[in-house]
């Protein structure tokens, strides 16, 4: 993954700025998006970019991870009624909540492909039309729809596939308005500030994501605040609070972020179909003009499957093998946010003073690192579940936005969609690597805790892929003016 002497130049070429990536083969400077942003962007549009993070984070928190799927969606009411009354550790019941599980799986699996065929293409039709806010505007409505049709998901067996089908189409739109929203990025930050305003978005999400937990776990303590539960009803109004949570955090993205027109060298609209023959080409001449951007892409892939990873059986290890009660899991959830969204932001002002490639690296370091001492210390209690899974998370978030920022900074001017598509399409493209090497380490070793090591794996070998991915001195573009 090394680049040969015809690649884009290092840090250390004196005849070009440092800061600005070169064509492969040419030694022709290569226009970025944020070389076309010279102006300070006003505050305003900075906070109303970056709320949109926090207003959809719900759905990931809310919704896709923690309380309407783990706690409703997946659970006895949707058996039934003679197998729910069957004890805990029936084994007709266990089947049947496994059937569930694998059924709400399979649908998130469908749900990857249909991301991994269209994130591109969508997002390069974005760049050419000149409609990055349209489209973000267009996936964010249908995302509230999906959160809103919930409500009709009632507590019955014949509702699973409905619920299943809402949630699966709701990370859908989730992740193609992601792909829109981080394009934007470009135009709501300059090379001085682009780490401190990615920062500020994921961070926020992170937040978000703590307050409407909180928010839950306040009202299922107080009962629901009188709710009848028939039907899962409060589960059910809760993604419609989701919903409208959504819709009041948008706006201020949709009234004081303008559109920007299409930049002149995307070229001309094409159809549909015919955008896939033209994403092939645009891929061949991102290879060939900015190979580190190819690879950063491939290298990012590996180790962004590594962080979902964490947060994906982060609560299965700390209740299987830490032995953590559903309060505690809840209370770590919100802790681990709440660290996560603070470090994020915090890293920021790193990723602009010392370069995001240096803020990957060090992150993943201490993944690896806390990642290895809570699987060797398992055996001494909760405190190192406490004390290492907090630490994981507290370089998860900056890893994730310097990530996002470094891609940033090297897209070429006016295909930050396209890239950006290709980003999520690359990241669906590894996501088996993690669940696979998770299940295989637990069944070679048969104990759940071998599980830890298969992710620190994946998180080290991306770690070494990025140490190969060579780019230009991108701390030069925080100084520029």
């Amino acid at each position: 993954m090394t680049q040969n002497s015809g690649d884009a130049a290092g840090p250390d070429d004196a005849s070009t700025p440092a800061a600005m990536p070169l064509v492969a083969n040419t030694g022709a400077a290569l226009a970025v998006g944020l070389d076309l942003q010279v102006e300070p962007v006003p505050a305003r549009q900075v906070r109303s970019w970056a709320l949109w993070d926090w207003a959809t984070q719900p759905f990931n928190s809310v919704i896709l991870t923690f309380i309407f799927t783990a706690l409703y969606l997946t659970t006895d009411v949707f058996l039934p009624a003679d197998v729910a009354a069957l004890p805990k550790n029936d084994p007709v019941k266990v089947a049947g909540l496994a059937e569930l599980a694998s059924g709400f799986g399979f649908a998130i699996f469908l749900a990857g492909l249909v991301i991994l065929v269209l994130a591109p293409v969508l997002g390069q039709r974005a760049d050419r039309t000149g409609s990055r806010k349209g489209g973000l505007l267009v996936y964010t409505v249908l995302l509230v729809l999906c959160m809103g049709g919930l409500f009709f998901v009632q507590g019955q067996p014949s509702y699973f596939v409905l619920g299943a089908s809402l949630v699966a189409i709701g990370s859908v739109f989730s992740e193609l308005a992601g792909v829109n929203y981080n394009a934007m990025l470009v135009q709501v930050s300059t090379k001085k500030t682009i780490g401190r305003v990615s920062g500020l978005g994921w961070g926020l999400g992170y937040i978000g994501g703590i307050v409407a937990l909180v928010v839950v776990v306040v009202a299922y303590s107080a009962d629901w605040f009188g709710l009848s539960q028939e039907n899962g009803l409060p589960f059910r109004v809760v993604a419609v609070g989701c919903a409208v949570w959504t819709v009041i955090f948008a706006i201020p993205i949709f009234v004081f972020v303008p559109e920007l027109p299409p930049a002149p060298s995307v070229g001309p609209k094409v159809g549909f179909f015919a955008s896939y023959a033209v994403l092939v080409k645009d891929i061949a001449r991102l290879y060939r003009e900015s190979r580190h951007t190819f690879w950063f892409l491939v290298a990012s892939a590996v180790y962004r499957d590594g962080l979902a990873g964490v947060f994906a059986f982060g609560a299965i290890i700390a209740s299987g093998t830490f032995g953590f009660e559903f309060l505690e899991v809840v209370a770590f959830g919100i802790a681990a946010n709440l660290v996560a969204g603070v470090s994020t932001i915090i890293s920021g002002r790193f990723d602009d003073r010392f370069g995001p490639r240096a803020v990957i690296l060090f992150s993943l370091v201490g993944l690896v690192v806390a990642g290895t001492a809570v699987f060797a210390l398992h055996d001494a209690g909760k405190v190192v579940f406490w004390i290492g899974g907090l630490a994981l998370c507290l370089f998860v978030g900056p890893a994730q936005t310097a990530s996002r920022s470094l891609l940033a900074r090297v897209s070429p001017a006016g295909r930050e969609g396209e890239i950006f598509g290709l980003y999520a399409t690359t990241g669906r493209a590894a996501s088996f690597i993690s669940p696979g090497l998770w299940a295989l380490f637990i069944a070679v070793a048969g104990a759940q805790y071998w599980g830890i090591l298969g992710i620190v794996l994946v998180v080290a070998v991306g770690l070494v892929l990025m140490l190969l991915v060579k780019l230009p001195d991108l701390r030069a573009a925080a100084d520029a003016p």
